[in-house]
């Protein structure tokens, strides 16, 4: 015999809804209720586990824009409610900060001035910025992932990833992002740190040739080239460490895709939660949900460029170090 009907043989749901203050009615809209919130949190967890299947690093912000769009109106889920259950679910993501030196700049090579440093970029193709990183693979050790983005769109355009640091290298990824562009560059800033790949004169002269303005980091502060450094960060936690790389072939093909979800469908804060791709057609100031290392103040040049008084004096004035 059932325990419960054996303490309780004579009493009916409204008997038992009345011990405790509670209507029929109640008793049945709270089981309604369980349930359509239940089917909603297996609903937004199988979303979630959707969209990590290309992005397994996805943050909570981006996750809610993303998982709200395939939701209806009723359904819509908040910040925190998603973060608590991304807790409770052990969804959350863990940061994991591992670095070694890639940047040399203690040499003979000339070094340029900071130029971008009261730029705001109002559409593509008036600032990129580079950098290289590195790429752990079990069988070859560090390979070296060298990227061209476009600051505006943060659109990754040109890369190219090698088992060295050879300037050369470096310089594929310049011609990739070169031969991505859709019409003659006019007024293009190309900043970078000071590391010997972008002061080589190979380097230089293929910028020159196209009509490139140089500009480089002055003090070794990571904001000076923090939307690089940022875009670095985004690709090799939310992607890369993901997997165990066995050599350079395989990175290849991770970093291709990882470039592929990253320029086409990841939402970026930075962007109003556009894709690269789809900041790269816009023009106009973005919205962005955090102070932008640019300041506001700025003219604009004969380039159609915004750009600060004190530095359009020092267009292309090389620095001896």
């Amino acid at each position: 015999m059932n325990r419960l009907h054996f303490l309780l043989p004579d009493y009916t749901l409204d008997n038992l809804c009345s011990l405790f203050g509670k209507t029929r009615q109640a008793y049945y809209q709270h089981v309604k209720y369980n349930y359509r919130e239940n089917a909603a949190e297996c609903i937004i967890l199988e979303l979630v586990k959707e969209f990590r299947k290309s992005d397994k690093k996805l943050g909570g912000r981006k996750l809610q824009k993303m998982v709200n769009l395939r939701l209806p109106e009723n359904m819509q889920i908040g910040r925190d409610t998603l973060f608590n259950l991304l807790d409770k679910e052990h969804l959350k993501i863990k940061r994991k900060v591992r670095r070694t030196k890639t940047t040399f700049s203690n040499h003979w090579m000339n070094k340029y001035p900071n130029l971008i440093r009261e730029i705001v970029p109002t559409a593509a193709n008036q600032i990129w910025v580079s950098d290289i990183t590195y790429v752990e693979t079990k069988v070859e050790g560090f390979v070296y992932l060298h990227l061209i983005t476009d600051a505006y769109s943060r659109k990754i355009v040109g890369w190219f990833i090698s088992n060295t640091m050879h300037a050369d290298y470096t310089a594929n990824a310049l011609k990739m992002a070169l031969q991505s562009m859709p019409y003659k560059i006019n007024g293009l800033i190309h900043h970078s740190d000071r590391g010997c790949q972008y002061c080589s004169d190979r380097y230089v002269k293929l910028l020159q040739a196209y009509g490139i303005m140089i500009s480089m980091t002055e003090n070794g502060d990571p904001l000076e080239n923090a939307i690089a450094e940022r875009v670095n960060g985004i690709l090799k936690m939310e992607w890369i460490r993901e997997y165990q790389i066995a050599d350079l072939k395989e990175a290849k093909a991770i970093v291709s895709n990882a470039i592929n979800v990253y320029n086409n469908v990841r939402p970026h804060l930075s962007l109003d939660y556009h894709t690269p791709n789809e900041a790269y057609e816009m023009t106009g100031e973005i919205k962005r949900c955090w102070k932008n290392y640019y300041s506001s103040k700025k003219v604009v040049d004969e380039n159609g460029l915004n750009i600060s008084v004190s530095d359009k004096k020092n267009h292309q004035q090389p620095i001896n170090s």
